[in-house]
Parts: C-alpha cells; structure tokens; sequence
C-alpha cells in the first residue's frame, strides 16, 4: 500500500465503520421484519448466522484498524499524516532550497528538519524516513502482466548475492537483506555477501553485526561481510564480493536496493539455459526524497562517448511480440548477474578502475567482443535508490574521465579518441595517469576478442562513430583570446562570449559537412546536436537543433581553416568579435572584416 492511499484510509475508517455497522443493521432489520410475518424459529437461526457474521466482520475491522495504526507513524514521517494541529501551529521551513524539502513535504519539527537534512547531506538520500519504514515492506508489482504467469524449471542454479555498499545508511542495508532472504527461495539462495568498501558510519560496525545474527538464527551462516581496509572503489568492492561467493550464479547488486516478488527465478533459469549470457534485471527507481517506487518500463542499456550510461529503446519487433522475454542489450548498468565460473573466464572486471564509473562499459563491450553477449529480462525487477548526489565523491566526472580513457586505450581501436573528445581533452598529452593496461591487453589477445568496429556495426548502431569532426574543443578569436564561444544558458538559443573554462558549454566540434556544433557532443545518432546557424538578419548568431536546420535555420555551414575566418557558405557573412556599449566583446556575425579563429584540438588537417 502506498503511503498517500493510506493518507484517505486513516481518516475515513472511523466513518465506514459507522456506516457498515448501520448498513448491516438496517438490513437486519428488515430481513427480520419479513421473516417474522412468515416463521419466527426461522428468524432466530438467520438473526444467530446474521451476529456470527458480524463478529466476524468486527473481527475483520478490528485487523485493519491496527493495521492503519502500524502505517501512521510511517505516514507521520512522510509528511502524510500532520503531527501538528493548525491550533498548535506548524514549524517554519529551515532548508528550504534543499533538494530533499523541495520534494518532501513533510510536517516535522524544527529539529527533526535538521536531523533529516544532516542524513541527506550525508547519504543521498532521506535516511530519516527510512529509519521509521518496514525493513519488509511490501512494493508494487510492476513486472509485465505475464510474468507472474511464467513458469520456470525446478532444478535450477543456486544463487550468491552480493551486495557493495560505501557510506550507506543501515536502515537501507537492513532492507535490502530482508527483501532478498524474503524474495529468493531459500533452496536457491547460497549466500548473501556484504562488502563494505571502508565506509566511516559507526552503525556499520556491531549493528549491522547483531542484524547479521537476528538473520543466522533461522539462516545460519547465510551472510558473509568483509571491509576494505580502505577504500577501493565499485570494481574492486564488485569482485571482493564475486570472489568471497559460492554460488553458481552470482547477483552483484548495490546496497541501496530492494528485489521485487520472483526476481530470482527468471535470471538463474536464463543462464541455465545460456551460461554465456550476462544479466542484468529492470530497474525500478526508489524517489530519495520519499522512497517511493517509480515504475520503469523495459530498457536497454547503453553509453555515450564519454562513457556515461544511457537507456536505449527496444528494437520494435521485441515490442510487438512477447514482452516478458529477455532482450539484448549493448552494456549493464552496474548491477550484474553472471555464471560465477564463466564472469571469471571472461575476466570479470578492470580491478583497475578507480572509485566509480566506466567499469560496467568495460564489461559490456568486453563480453560481447569476446564471446558473450548481454541481456534484459523483463521480469525480474529491482527497486534502486537513485541518491541526489554520491557522499564519497562530489564530483564524478574526475574519476569517470580516467576511467573513461583507460576503456578506450585497451577496448575502442581507432575509435578511442572519441573519448577525448567528449570529454574535451587533447588526442595526445592529456595529462591523465590511466594506470597499467598491460593485464587487460593480455586478456584481450588471450579471449580472441572481435575489433571494436564489429561492435558498433552489429550491437550498437545508435552509437554515432563521429567519423566527420576534423577539429573540436575551445574556439577562440584572435583578438580576444581570454573568452571563448559558449552555448549560453541553457535552453538559450544565442551563443555567447564567456571567460574560458573548457567545461561542456564551451566544446565546439567543426564538421567537413561545415556544421559547427556547440556545447555537449550527443553521442547517438537519434540525437540531435546544436548547430551554429546565421539567421540571414541581424547581428546575433543563432543555434538550432540540427535535425531542424533545413527548415528553421538552412544557414548552418560554415568555411573555416585553423587561424582564419569562419565564414557562413550562404549568408557570406562571418562570425566575428565585437566591442560592447558596456567594454565587453560580443558575439556576432556581420560583414567579414579578416577576424581568424583557432579551435584547441585537430583531428585531421582542414
């Protein structure tokens, strides 16, 4: 039951009790009336049966109604049900702008607003809520309506679940145990691993120690925990846990998740029948504001060229036939299930990796060039906390762009420097340590692994190879070498003038079509970069969506060569620098005056 359906539950239940009770009366009544006109002994019986009935029913709402108590301090904490009456006043708002209250309308306390805003700042996401929810609560079915039909062998592998967790609150620890021993059938169920990547919240120590204990009284020596004795990141905190697992399957999960009804099955049966196959379940996502469940319909799993993960669409034919069944997909996004034995043969992953991200790119490009191949299954599903920000790292992008470039040197080809430039760095000299690669070289060669190339003609398509950029990064005028070209704020369609900082807004990328794209490169080839356009009227450069060039902005191809003009093919106009009213420069476009640009990086001479 959702929180807010319970909201109208609690205080409309008073006024049905009334009513049932009056309804059942009144029916008494006159059943009792007919049936004294006609037998009076038949009367007593049906009157008898009538009482027993409503004992029953008084015994039925006397359930609900304790059930209803259970949910109210649940719902007090969501900001369901008010602590305040309007006579005692409600507290003022202390965080305001905090992106928890923002969505979270919760009547707490001063005091309670600040214990629930220090536990967001700390995990992610509302610990104080999660604190005073069942560990067993019960989620929605959200699976496709013939899973709970589906069938699946009897004889099936047994399971290692490891759950990796770095600064997580206990509460959500505790839940997402109690969901997998709840959920998987206890004959399938090997063990649960916990791996701690050096987290610093004490309640991780001797509590979750005496939780693990409440568990091993009917489940003995069912969970295994090992700590880091410091921090490794997700790849190495991954396969502590794959290697401490006994199972012949293996579920790498996050801690901050809960498995939904038969999430088990579906997965154990697929690599039964495929141990090649490496898994990942669908996602649910868990609000951090209020824990609720938002259903995520079937996705693939894909990246861009910065190696940040995407959802993919479906190909349509999966669409139009049985959508319970498993569907393949170009990458996984962290959470993995594999055959134990075979997630090692394939070299299960780059302990290489440094905190966080790009490692679940690897595999994903690495099992299907080198012999595997990756799928979806519909029906089993995983409810996911997505935090509002990660408390270990503030910004991802430092260790994700090493990461990022460590994946290409070893697995991209010819196709590597995309990664560069995404990110926005130089072909060569970048200055980023990407570590020893020599390992992951040798288990290429070893698995006889397929060029990257294959990859991208035979599993991901959509993913543009970005052949046509001949220069990208920073474009800067000669005579005002200390601002750059920059899309402006977003959704702006005026390009800009700004103090360079070589962040996304500011990456150009000229094309040999003449099209000049501003700000973040998109990958795929369904989406659509900005374009550089001039209007024809007017001083003011303009940028559209390319895909609508041709018909809301055709002026969209410019002649440049490094050092020179940028001169616009069919207005003849160029882009060009000018002074301000108030001092500044300015960005326009006018009557060519022998302005010379320059763009940071080269591709290719043009």
């Amino acid at each position: 039951m959702r929180v807010s359906s319970c909201r109208v539950l609690a205080f409309s239940l008073p006024v049905a009790v009334v009513l049932v009770y009056a309804l059942l009366a009144n029916k008494a009544t006159r059943f009792g009336a007919e049936e004294l006109a006609r037998d009076r002994q038949s009367l007593s019986m049906q009157n008898q049966e009538l009482l027993l009935r409503l004992s029953k029913l008084e015994g039925e709402i006397d359930k609900l109604v304790r059930s209803v108590d259970e949910k109210v301090p649940q719902q007090k904490a969501a900001g369901v049900v008010p602590e305040r009456t309007e006579k005692q006043g409600q507290a003022r708002r202390l965080f305001p702008d905090s992106f928890l209250f923002q969505n979270w309308r919760a009547s707490l306390s001063e005091q309670e607003q600040r214990e629930a805003e220090a536990l967001f700042q700390r995990f992610g996401y509302n610990v104080y809520l999660s604190d005073r929810l069942a560990l067993d609560r019960a989620l929605p079915d959200t699976r496709p309506a013939g899973c709970s039909r589906a069938r699946y062998p009897a004889a099936l592998p047994s399971l290692s679940v490891v759950l990796i967790y770095l600064t997580e609150a206990l509460s959500v620890i505790q839940r997402a145990v109690t969901s997998v021993v709840n959920r998987t059938p206890p004959h399938l169920l090997r063990d649960i691993v916990l791996v701690d990547d050096h987290s610093d919240n004490e309640d991780l120590q001797d509590k979750l120690d005496d939780f693990i204990q409440s568990i091993h009284v009917n489940r003995p020596g069912l969970l295994k925990k090992v700590r880091h004795s410091q921090t490794l990141g997700l790849a190495q905190a991954r396969l502590t846990g794959w290697k401490a697992a006994t199972g012949d399957v293996v579920a790498i999960l996050d801690a901050h998740i809960e498995v939904h009804v038969n999430w088990a099955e579906p997965l154990l049966a697929r690599i039964k029948a495929n141990r090649t196959v490496i898994l990942t379940p669908v996602f649910d996502k868990v609000n951090f504001y209020d824990l609720e469940l938002d259903n995520y319909m079937t996705s693939a799993h894909g990246f861009d060229w910065a190696l940040w993960c995407t959802y993919e669409s479906l190909p349509p034919d999966w669409y139009s036939h049985n959508q319970t069944l498993p569907a393949k997909s170009p990458s996984v996004m962290g959470i993995v299930v594999a055959d134990r034995l075979f997630f090692g043969e394939i070299g299960a992953l780059d302990g290489g990796m440094s905190v966080y991200g790009g490692e679940n790119v690897e595999l994903g490009i690495r099992v299907w060039l080198c012999g595997g191949s990756i799928e979806v299954v519909p029906c089993s599903k995983i409810a996911h906390i997505e935090r509002a920000h990660k408390p270990y790292m503030p910004d991802l992008s430092v260790p994700m762009k090493r990461n990022a470039l460590r994946v290409a040197e070893v697995w991209l080809d010819e196709y590597k420097h995309n990664v560069n430039m995404a990110w926005g760095l130089p072909l060569r000299d970048h200055g980023i340590d990407i570590g020893d690669v020599s390992e992951r070289r040798k288990l290429r060669e070893r698995l006889k692994c397929r060029p990257f190339r294959w990859y991208l003609e035979n599993v991901y398509p959509q993913l543009d190879p970005l052949t046509t950029i001949l220069g990208y990064g920073s474009l800067v005028n000669e005579l005002q070498t200390d601002v750059c070209v920059d899309q402006g704020p977003v959704p702006g369609s005026t390009p800009i003038l700004y103090v360079c900082h070589g962040q996304s807004s500011q990456l150009c990328y000229y094309h040999s079509s003449g099209e000049i794209h501003v700000g973040y490169l998109r990958s795929r080839r369904s989406d659509s970069n900005r374009c550089l356009v001039d209007p024809g009227t007017g001083r003011l450069p303009r940028l559209h969506d390319c895909f609508q060039g041709d018909r809301r902005a055709p002026n969209r191809h410019w002649d440049f060569q490094q050092g020179r003009a940028i001169r616009n093919r069919d207005t003849g106009r160029c882009l060009e620098v000018s002074r301000a009213a108030d001092g500044g420069h300015r960005l326009v476009v006018q009557e060519c005056g022998g302005q010379g640009w320059s763009i940071a990086n080269v591709v290719r001479s043009f």
